[in-house]
This record gives structure tokens, sequence and C-alpha cells, in this order.
């Protein structure tokens, strides 16, 4: 389980680091969704074989819901997330917090948030039950994360992550939204495993 946890600790570091890392530099939103979908590609290449690479909370819970994770392994991973998260926030010293645009309301923020963990979950397990090598699910999971940034990153900022927004944030003005986003991420990546465990039902009744 330790070395599961370290894979979990630094593929999120990775993820938060490059991603809000292009942040910092000032990058363009295209290459910030690409530096985000990069990074995860990246990491799933690296700890997929030790640990699934989840290198997201809200992916963990689904994982568990549907039978990927044992139950001992939910909070041990999250815990690392969170940790790898905070460690390369404050590393670039918490640049790159998740908001939300003044356009949006906090309904339809709540919204957003929910269908693109949603879409992200729901295409983990698309890939998963398709593809035997974790080299093409790093690449399709990465090619999801970064056309959802590039997408919604303008409206909530794209989280799809509890990690991704608690290290940042933790260190801002931002703080606050935590809550939102870890629920909203969540709930998102539930329905997922709500409608992946109710599809294998159906299967396996037929």
């Amino acid at each position: 389980m330790r070395r599961r946890c370290f894979a979990e600790f630094f593929g999120t570091a990775i993820m938060v680091g490059a991603g809000c890392g292009s942040i910092a530099l000032g990058a363009s939103n295209l290459v910030i969704s690409l530096s985000f979908g990069i990074a995860v590609t990246v990491a799933i290449l690296i700890f997929q074989p030790i640990s699934g690479a989840h290198i997201n909370p809200a992916v963990s819970i689904a994982f568990w819901r549907s039978g990927h994770l044992e139950k001992e392994a939910v909070i041990p991973y999250i815990l690392a997330q969170l940790s790898g998260a905070t460690f390369a926030a404050a590393f670039i010293q918490g640049i790159g917090t998740t908001t939300l645009s003044d356009e949006m309301s906090f309904f339809s923020a709540s919204l957003v948030e929910v269908f693109i963990t949603f879409t992200l979950m729901g295409s983990i397990y698309w890939i998963v039950l398709r593809s035997q090598t974790h080299i093409s699910i790093a690449f399709f999971v990465g090619f999801v994360v970064a056309v959802l940034a590039f997408f919604f990153g303008s409206m909530t900022g794209a989280s799809m992550n509890p990690a991704r927004t608690f290290g940042p944030n933790l260190f801002s003005n931002s703080a606050s939204l935590i809550p939102f986003y870890g629920l909203t991420t969540v709930c998102g990546a539930w329905i997922a495993a709500e409608l992946y465990n109710r599809f294998n039902q159906r299967k396996e009744q037929n």
C-alpha cells in the first residue's frame, strides 16, 4: 500500500505542478489545457502499473463504488492525492487556483463541474473496458482532460478533480471554494459509477 500511495502522491504532484505551472508562466488557454492533458498522460504512463494512477479523489471514490478499488485503499489514496497536490502547489506558491467565472451562477457552475467530471469518469470506464494496455488508456484520458479543460476552463476552471483544486486554493483567497469543487466533482464521478454498475447488471442478466 505504501508504494501505491507514493505513486498517487507523485502522480498528482506531476499533474498539479505541470498544469498549474503553465498558468504561472502565463500560458494561453490552449497551452494550459494541453499541459494538464500531457501531465495526466505522463502520470498514467508512469504510475498506472503501480497504483492505477487515479491522481484524483473523485476517480478513486468512483472506482471504489464500481468495485475497482478496495475499501481499505480509498482513504490512503485520497490523502496521498491531496498531499501530492499540496506539495506541488506549495512549490509553485499556490498559483493556478480554481475559481468561478463572474458570468456563471453558482447553480450553472455546479452543473458544469458535475457534467465534465461525469464525462471524464465515463470516458475512463469506456476506455478501461476496451483497452488492455495502459498506454492507450493514458493517451485517451489525457486527451479527454485536455479537451474538457479547453472548453470549460473559462467557466469554472474545469477542475474535475478535488485534489487539483485543493492544493492551489489552499494557498489563496479561494480556499472557501474547496468544498464546492469537492462535492460537485465527486457527484459527477459517482453518477458515472452508478451508471456503470447498472450497465454491468443488465449485461449480466442478458
